[in-house]
């Protein structure tokens, strides 16, 4: 199974954060994008994030095999959920999952939805996805005319670094 992960810190040494994660997904990762930097988000004050994403696939993995890898890295990078939306270490966000026909996982549980919820909404999810694969789609749209659709502002929020991944 395919999975599209957003990656994000803003605590800490950030890129060493981001880091782990493609460390921790070794040969799993097959596309990393550019590291972004971005103002938070969600009306919490706090320091601006690194964001990137990963796109992995391991056929031994379901939507919830990748939440508990994702929460595994979570956890070694000291995350503390203390203020929803606050500053953190390390988040991974687990945004879909496809199967090997390509099509895209669905799933409504108490610990997973799929695809992620807000993902439509948030720039600092489409930018870097859309690097990563240009072709990308979500819920049956590309990832390009969602992100067409979001307030250039919030679009323009979202500033491409000199920051690398080593993969």
């Amino acid at each position: 199974m395919r999975a599209v992960l957003s990656i994000g810190s803003n605590l800490g040494d950030r890129l060493a954060h981001l880091q782990s994660v493609v460390d921790g997904l070794g040969a799993r990762v097959r596309a990393v994008s550019p590291v972004y930097e971005t103002d938070a988000w969600g009306g919490v004050d706090q320091g601006a994030f690194l964001n990137a994403v990963l796109i992995a696939a391991d056929p031994g993995y379901d939507g919830h095999g990748w939440l508990r890898h994702g929460q595994a890295l979570e956890a070694a990078a000291e995350r503390v959920r203390e203020v929803h939306w606050g500053p953190r270490t390390l988040d991974v966000d687990v945004i879909s999952c496809y199967g090997d026909d390509d099509a895209e996982l669905h799933c409504r549980e108490a610990d997973l939805t799929l695809p992620h919820p807000y993902a439509h909404q948030r720039a600092f999810v489409l930018v870097p996805w859309l690097a990563a694969d240009p072709d990308a789609t979500l819920s049956g749209r590309s990832v390009a005319d969602l992100l067409a659709g979001i307030d250039s502002a919030e679009r323009d929020g979202v500033r491409r670094t000199d920051l690398v991944l080593a993969t």
